[in-house]
Order: structure tokens, then sequence, then C-alpha cells
């Protein structure tokens, strides 16, 4: 179990993300496990979530000079959490 402080690290707010009813995507800790992101949520937001999903991002590279690898992103986690029909969270009202 992860100190709860450090597993959320920002809310993901895109086109596609605002538009998905009842869920909200965040970018957690790359060592946070899905009861340690159940936890956070209702530590900080008091909710219960009903389903989360998480996702490791591999690194994007590209080819710098003389064939050199470059990294263009750090490797990502994010989690997918589905609340209850007519649950919102406020992400101003982060405790």
């Amino acid at each position: 179990m992860m100190d709860t402080k450090d597993v959320l690290i920002r809310p993901v707010v895109t086109e596609k993300t605002v538009a998905a009813k009842n869920q909200y995507t965040f970018v957690i800790h790359s060592q946070a496990q899905k009861s340690d992101v159940r936890q956070a949520l209702k530590e900080f937001y008091g909710v219960e979530p009903l389903t989360i999903m998480t996702s490791t991002l591999p690194p994007k590279y590209r080819v710098a000079g003389r064939g050199r690898p470059m990294r263009k992103r750090a490797p990502l986690k994010k989690a997918i959490i589905t609340l209850p029909s007519g649950t919102e969270l406020d992400f101003n009202a982060f405790k």
C-alpha cells in the first residue's frame, strides 16, 4: 500500500474524457494499485468508485541524429474510474 497523497498525480481533461459519462481519468503513480486508487478517491473526494481500470503507456521514442533513440514521452500509468450514476467529481473540491 502506498501513501494516499502520492497516488493521484493529476486528472486527464481532454474532449474524449470529458464526453464519457460517469467516467474520470487520472494519471497515477507507476507503482499504484487499484486498491490504492480506491482508497485515495475515498479520502480526497469522498466517493466510492464502481470500477477502476488501469493501463500503462510505454515511453514514446523517436530517432535523433546518428540513429540514436530520444525519449519523446515518459511512461505513464492511467486509471479510468467509473462512478455510480448521479455522482460527479469536482476537481476544485480536492481535500
